[in-house]
């Protein structure tokens, strides 16, 4: 186990082929490690999937209440809330033809009890929100923690509205406004964000009138308060490329690192960079590019790796495809393999949500 635990995720699993002592170990570390759960999507099935790491098999979970894509997520105190998103209307006169929503569930982190189900619980007080990122910030005086909700729209807001940031408190639905998100090139669309260890949320996202690549760092001002209210954005250097839809997480040595997305001509990247906080110079820097282009795909880091799932690929003129290949990128070694795992059932595996648990 120990070997395992040194090795990250990829490395322990190479050690179950080595010998008996070698894979029971490491299927010890493995179970040790949080699941990657994806939910919902554009087949608008509602299912949910766990990732086995230990067998590298998905497993099925209780699905959502109901069908939806475009929905937030994340893990908050070892569940998984789903705030918002689309599913579709039965009929409608309206040029989107898919309905936003206001709507919350959260799966408790019990998963293995087989009465543990998506619960619904209170609507936004915002109203509908489609496209925004979750980030968990869970402050203690929230009965069902909270969560920063980045970024969003709905079709009556679309175009007219400041990207907006929300604090949402899961047990009442209450959303907080905070400050806007900063938009030199547009208002930010299809955003992700993710915390980093000081508590800081970096936020990369594309304008509305253009897909460059914009970011920004929410953090407390010089003496400000430790809590997220009264924090401020302050843009950082935009990325290289684009990354509309793209996906991002902390990488094992705390850096900020986004993945794919759609670059400046629509095309779908395999590309990634992260980006180095040190104080003096803040710069984005290449990493080794996926083996398949994807945006709008689930991924997180774990165990030091990182796996991302299922998404859509393609250009303009030749249309978009769904995914529901799976990767995974070797911190240590600055590699990605293909793994050999496949969601189930993955034609339209794109805009899920995803989160560990």
């Amino acid at each position: 186990a120990l070997v395992a635990q040194h090795s990250g995720f990829v490395g322990a699993w190479r050690l179950t082929g080595v010998c008996k002592a070698a894979r029971d170990g490491a299927r010890q570390w493995l179970r040790t490690l949080p699941s990657i759960v994806v939910c919902g999507g554009a087949d608008y099935t509602g299912r949910v999937w766990r990732l086995n790491l230990g067998e590298l098999q998905w497993e099925p979970m209780p699905s959502l209440t109901r069908g939806r894509s475009c929905h937030a997520c994340c893990g908050v105190r070892g569940g998984i809330a789903v705030l918002g998103g689309i599913f579709p209307q039965a009929s409608t006169t309206s040029v989107f033809p898919h309905a936003s929503t206001a709507s919350v569930e959260f799966l408790g982190h019990d998963a293995a009890d087989e009465e543990n189900v998506f619960q619904v619980m209170p609507p936004m007080s915002r109203g509908p929100l489609r496209v925004a990122t979750a980030v968990a910030i869970d402050e203690n005086m929230s009965d069902g923690g909270q969560v920063l909700l980045i970024g969003g729209w709905n079709e009556t807001t679309f175009g007219t509205e400041p990207s907006s940031t929300l604090v949402v408190d899961l047990a009442s639905g209450v959303c907080t406004p905070q400050p806007d998100l900063l938009y030199p090139h547009g208002r930010v669309t299809n955003c992700t964000a993710a915390r980093l260890a000081d508590g800081r949320v970096v936020c990369v996202g594309t304008g509305s009138g253009n897909l460059h690549g914009t970011a920004q760092i929410l953090e407390p001002p010089v003496h400000g308060p430790t809590s997220v209210f009264g924090w401020q954005w302050r843009l950082l250097p935009g990325t290289t490329s684009g990354r509309n839809g793209c996906g991002a997480c902390v990488l094992s040595d705390g850096r900020f690192a986004v993945f794919g997305g759609k670059g400046e001509a629509h095309n779908v990247t395999p590309s990634c960079e992260v980006l180095t906080l040190d104080g003096e110079e803040e710069r984005w820097s290449p990493l080794p590019p996926m083996h398949t282009a994807r945006s709008v795909f689930a991924c997180q880091a774990i165990g030091g790796c990182v796996i991302v799932a299922g998404g859509s690929f393609g250009a303009p003129g030749v249309g978009y495809m769904g995914l529901a290949t799976v990767e995974v990128y070797e911190e240590a070694l600055g590699r990605w393999r293909r793994l050999p795992c496949d969601i189930p059932n993955g034609v339209e595996m794109r805009f899920m949500g995803s989160a560990l648990m």
